[in-house]
Parts: C-alpha cells; sequence; structure tokens
C-alpha cells in the first residue's frame, strides 16, 4: 500500500522576502500558477490517491495547507508542535500512517521541489515500491545525476550493482556525503559514481520505525506514547524527542541502504539564482517579472510591483513586496539569511 509523507513544515528563508515565516516556499507560486506544495501534490495523483496522501506540517501552516489543497483528507494533516528536524518528524508520521495503513510503504517527499518530466517521476516511484516489496527491510533513496559541480546539494557515492526493474538499475549506496567544497564536487561529477541526494525515501513504514529504535531510541519511546486523539499527548511526547535531521540520525547508520536513480529533470530551487534556469531571459540574461524598463543591464533578476528604471547595473537581484525591497549581489545570495537577521 503505497502512501507519500509530503514534509511541508520548512521556512523558505533562501527565497526572502517573499517566502516569509507566515508564508514559506511551498506555498508560493514560484514556477506556474500553482504553489510548490500544489505540483507536488498533483504529480503524485496518478499513482497515488488523495486518500493515502499525507502532509505533515507546523502547527501554523494547517490553515495553509487546508487553503491549497482544499480536498485533502483533514484527517491526512500531520501537525509537528514544534520543528525537531526531519528523524522524529519522520518518526512521528510513521507511527501515524501506520495506525491507518499498517503495511504501508512510504515514500518520503519534500513539498518545494521542481520535476520537469512528472511521468518518468511516477514511473521511478513505481519501481522503488516493487523493490521494497521485494526487499521489505531495506531503505531506497532517490539520487539525481549531476548537472554541474553543485556545493549546495548533499552527495551519495554509488556502491555495488543490485538489481534491475523495468530497465532501471538499483545500487547499493556506499556512503553519504555532506555538501562539498568546490573543489570536491567537481570531482564527484567527474567521478561518475556520485548522485545528488534529493531527500526523497521509499520504505515500509515498520521498517523506519524499526530503524527509529535502533538508532534513536529515545524518540521512538517518547513517539510510541503517543496517543494521536489526545492533542496534550502529542505536544508533551514531541517536545521531548531529540532534533536531529534523518541523514545523522539513521541513514548514516543504517546498513541496507540502496538508491535508484531519477533522471526526471529534478531540482530544488534552491535560491533567487536557481530560478534563472528556467524563466525566460531577455538577450542580456535579465529576468524581468513586473513592469521594468532597462538600459544597458544584464545578468539580473528582478520582481517589482511598482514601475521600476534600472540602468548600468549588472548581476543584481532586486525583489519587492508590499513592505520590503531586497537588493543584493547575486553572488552574495547564498548570505541571505545574514541580510535578513541584520535588517531585523
Amino acid at each position: 500500500m503505497l502512501c507519500a509523507l509530503i514534509m511541508a513544515g520548512g521556512k523558505g528563508e533562501r527565497f526572502w522576502p517573499i517566502s516569509t515565516d507566515e508564508k514559506p516556499k511551498q506555498f508560493l507560486n514560484l514556477l506556474g500558477e500553482k504553489s510548490m506544495i500544489q505540483h507536488t501534490v498533483k504529480r503524485l495523483e496518478e499513482v497515488i490517491p488523495l486518500e493515502r496522501v499525507f502532509i505533515v506540517t507546523a502547527n501554523q501552516y494547517k490553515d495553509l495547507i487546508e487553503e491549497h489543497l482544499p480536498n485533502l483528507p483533514k484527517k491526512n494533516i500531520i501537525l509537528e508542535p514544534k520543528g525537531k528536524n526531519t528523524a522524529p518528524c519522520i518518526a512521528l508520521s510513521s507511527f501515524y500512517i501506520r495506525e491507518i495503513y499498517e503495511d504501508a510503504t512510504i515514500v518520503v517527499l519534500p513539498s518545494d521541489h521542481l520535476i520537469l518530466d512528472e511521468e518518468k517521476f511516477r514511473n521511478v516511484l513505481n519501481v522503488g515500491e516493487k523493490f521494497i516489496e521485494e526487499n521489505n527491510k531495506s531503505i531506497l533513496t532517490i539520487g539525481i545525476k549531476p548537472t554541474r559541480p553543485d556545493t549546495g546539494y548533499g552527495y551519495i557515492h554509488l556502491g555495488e550493482y543490485k538489481c534491475n526493474i523495468e530497465d532501471i538499475k538499483i545500487k547499493k549506496v556506499n556512503s553519504f556525503e555532506e555538501k562539498p567544497c568546490l573543489e570536491l564536487a567537481e570531482k564527484y561529477v567527474k567521478d561518475k559514481s556520485y548522485l545528488w541526494n534529493s531527500g526523497m525515501f521509499i520504505w515500509k513504514a515498520s521498517t523506519i520505525m524499526e530503524l527509529t529504535k535502533e538508532f534513536l531510541p529515545k524518540t521512538y519511546n517518547l513517539i510510541n506514547k503517543i496517543n494521536f486523539k489526545d492533542e496534550k499527548s502529542i505536544k508533551e511526547n514531541y517536545e521531548k524527542v531529540e532534533a536531529i535531521s534523518v541523514d545523522y540520525g539513521i541513514m548514516e547508520k543504517a546498513k541496507d541502504i540502496y538508491v535508484i536513480p531519477g533522471d526526471f529533470g529534478w531540482d530544488d530551487l534552491g535560491s533567487w539564482n536557481s530560478l534563472s534556469r528556467y524563466k525566460n531571459t531577455d538577450k542580456y540574461n535579465n529576468i524581468i517579472d513586473g513592469s521594468v524598463a532597462i538600459l544597458r543591464s544584464k545578468d539580473n533578476i528582478i520582481q517589482t510591483n511598482k514601475k521600476t528604471y534600472i540602468m548600468g547595473v549588472e548581476n543584481l537581484i532586486v525583489i519587492e513586496t508590499d513592505n520590503e525591497i531586497m537588493i543584493v549581489n547575486r553572488d552574495d545570495i547564498s548570505k541571505i539569511k545574514e541580510l535578513k537577521s541584520y535588517g531585523q
């Protein structure tokens, strides 16, 4: 029984100032007319019916989930009392889903990624489900073939060949590598035995619960005490769990991990600069959204509400909201959190 768990509690700070604590990236229409979370759910509909799609999010985003996904059953919204990173978030959700679907296989997905070839993506999910049904104690992660030496992603080092399902080769994971420096990223891309870590996983709910028990026993015991019909029980127990990512808490310790390649046009749209890969540009490589008069300028990203005049500048990001204007050099966009903190 394939279910989807979509993690939608992030704050999307790298798209500040339009992504805010009140309305983060997953609820924005960055590309197209649908929000990122709407795209995420829609691309699943041919393989996973809506009644088996679960969203885990923060309490403060419950109303936004209901607004963006009005047909999602309300019982399928899992609320974290407090953000505790991905390991406890996934454990909490797995306990909850297994109460409804005892033999659930879960595909874990971020809520705000771009996937261009949705048919290929769904095929990967189908193959992944078949693999897990035959190897039900295993973890399967989806890796992406690198197209550039990107230092913003973790990498998966490929191991020995495991099997072939529908012409898709599944291999053992040798190791997970943290976000590298540029020199290492260039080495990984040339090596051909590394994939980007997409943060997408497929596993049995029972398997991830067992691994949580083995590697994060305190978290397991606390979540095991929860009565999901009692908000007080959820809050009191969940606040005591260890805040740790699933990569650190489980993936780096578990042994039976495999990777399926995902060649379906994936991008996590990690920052303003990433939009330049998908938005139309003028002949000087400017991305313009709004009423903008621009002269002798190149390589800029401009998104404004008011009539804006730009001349003689390059490599800038200019973003206007109702209350703020951000102007930053594109080379400094990775430091956007520093700018946000400085201005508050």
